[in-house]
Order: C-alpha cells, then structure tokens, then sequence
C-alpha cells in the first residue's frame, strides 16, 4: 500500500497536569518517537503485515534521520521520501494522567511537503493496490494539490482513501469536498465529522458525504467504536475494553487495522473490528503506534478481549 502524510519527530512526556511557568516539573516518561499520520499510519500497516510504501518529506537533519532508520526497521519502503533543506517536523506531546495530549508542534517540512501533485509512476505503484493520504487537513500544500493526486491515484487503477484529522484553518467542507468523489473510504472521527457537515449524527453526516460520490464513509467514535456507512448499508462496531495511557495515534492505528482487513480481501465488518483492536492496543502504551501488534497477535488479543455495549450516539 502507498501511504501519504506528515512524518514528524515526537517528544512525547508524560504526564504533564497543569504546567507552571518558572518551576519544575518530574514526569515519568519522555520518549523520543516516530510522528505524524503519515508514518505512523504506514509503520503499523507495516507491523500488521500489509507492504507499505510512504510519501512524505523529512529534513536532512538528525531527527529525518533518525525517523527514516526507524521506518526502515519497521520494513516501510522509504523510498518515496524526500530530504529537505528544512527542520524535520517536530512535536512536544504532552499528556495527562487520563491520557489526553497537548501538541506543541513546528511544522518545519510540514510546511513545504507535497508542493506537487503526487506521480504515481511505475516504480511507486509496482506491487502496490491502494493509496491512503493521511494527514489532509494539517499538511497547508496538500490542500491545493490532494484532489488532483487522488484523481491520478484512480487513474493508475489504485483504490483510494483519506483521513482527514482535525482542520486548523477551518475550511472543512470547502476544502474537502473536491476530493470526495475520487474517494473509496473517507475516515472522520465524530469531531470531524460533525465540522465538516454539520451534523453531530453520524449517519446524516455519512449521508452528506456519499451523497459527493464518495464509496464508503468511516466514522470513529472514539470509545464507542466506529461506524461503516455506505449508500446501502451502515454498521456500527463496538469498542474494545481497554485501560487508556495514550490516545496518540489511535485514529492512524485504527485506520491501518482497517485497510490491512481489506488488503487481506476481508469484509468491512471485520475490517472495523481489527481497526477497533489496533486503536485500542494503541492507547494502552505511550507513543503514537508503539502498542500495535502483529495480524495474528491482534486477532488472538481480540479472542480474550471484552467489547463495550454497543451505542450509536448521535441526535
């Protein structure tokens, strides 16, 4: 798989409650790790099993390094990356004691990434049926060059999709809406969702989307799972029972346990309910996809796991 997004230098410490200007804080842990939507997303689809190739951009700093050498370990092809003149793209994640985060971030590379329109020549797609673009709303060059990348994905008889994460500009729907109709799946969280189109029921929100051409819109709800909607059917999944250290990276992880479902020819519910594991797998570790478990390790943790009642929320 072809996987597209920011790749980012984390600091993560913890925890952090109510941080004092002039004092000085302990803290348990502070760890230097592997960021952004687009590496995590393509690290835990690489620990899962499914060949993943990302597209990013990096510094020519010692973070890039480190993070490229860290991929590469992993078995995610990097060749797809490009070395900028530029400081890698960095982040102080900070989280409390419930597990929730405050990022300080310098975008550095995130800044100048994806200029240009992706090409999908033929040493990018050999081997390779699916391009995901992570990192839509938080890459600002993405904006301007997604739809057409997403168009030249389909054309090079990829299947396609898109997690949106959080938009800092505000531009949502006006920003998004060109890409949906070359979209297969389109991932949202109930946040982003309810910005995008109003909505903060996720199956009018899912409506509004397919109704853009889009095949297939996710929804992740956070601790009530997720939900799979489709301009037939639509699914909610329960969450898994798990004690919460770190939401980071749980979105990305959820999105990699779903499309190595599909990758493997899985049906969609299976495919919500590894994504639902991997999430939850994720948040019980510090750091964006250190918790995430080999295919078969995840299916044997799903076996002994306890699942939430189900609830779909929304009004």
């Amino acid at each position: 798989m072809i996987c597209s997004g920011s790749i980012n230098y984390d600091i993560v410490v913890r925890p952090v409650e109510a941080p004092q200007w002039g004092t000085t804080t302990f803290v348990d842990t502070l760890n230097y790790l592997v960021g952004g939507n687009g590496a995590n997303t393509s690290l835990a689809l690489s620990t899962l099993g499914i060949p993943a190739r990302l597209v990013g951009a990096t510094g020519s700093d010692e973070p890039g390094r480190y993070l490229l050498d860290q991929l590469r370990r992993a078995g995610v092809d990097v060749s797809g990356v490009t070395r900028l003149d530029l400081p890698t793209s960095t982040t102080i994640v900070m989280i409390n004691g419930e597990g929730n985060r405050k990022f300080l971030n310098r975008p550095g590379t995130s800044g100048a990434a994806f200029a240009a329109p992706v090409e999908f020549d033929g040493a990018l797609i050999s081997g390779m049926a699916h391009y995901h673009m992570a990192s839509y709303f938080i890459l600002p060059r993405l904006r301007k060059t997604a739809c057409e990348t997403l168009r030249r994905a389909r054309a090079a008889g990829l299947t396609t999709s898109l997690d949106t994460t959080w938009d800092p500009l505000g531009e949502w729907m006006d920003a998004l809406a060109p890409c949906l109709e070359h979209l297969d799946f389109l991932f949202m969280n109930e946040d982003e969702a309810r910005m995008a189109t109003g909505s903060v029921n996720p199956a009018v929100a899912a409506g509004g989307i397919l109704a853009r051409g889009t095949r297939a819109a996710v929804m992740k709800l956070g601790s009530r799972g997720c939900a799979i909607f489709t301009p037939g059917s639509e699914t909610y999944v329960p969450a898994f029972e798990t004690d919460c250290v770190d939401t980071t990276g749980a979105g990305d992880a959820f999105v990699a346990g779903f499309l190595a479902v599909l990758m493997r020819g899985g049906p969609l519910r299976t495919a919500a309910e590894v994504g639902n594991a991997a999430g939850a797998l994720v948040v019980q570790k510090v750091g964006a996809v250190t918790g995430v478990l080999n295919f078969d390790e995840t299916l044997a943790w799903m076996r002994r796991a306890a699942v939430r009642p189900l609830t779909h929320g929304g009004a």
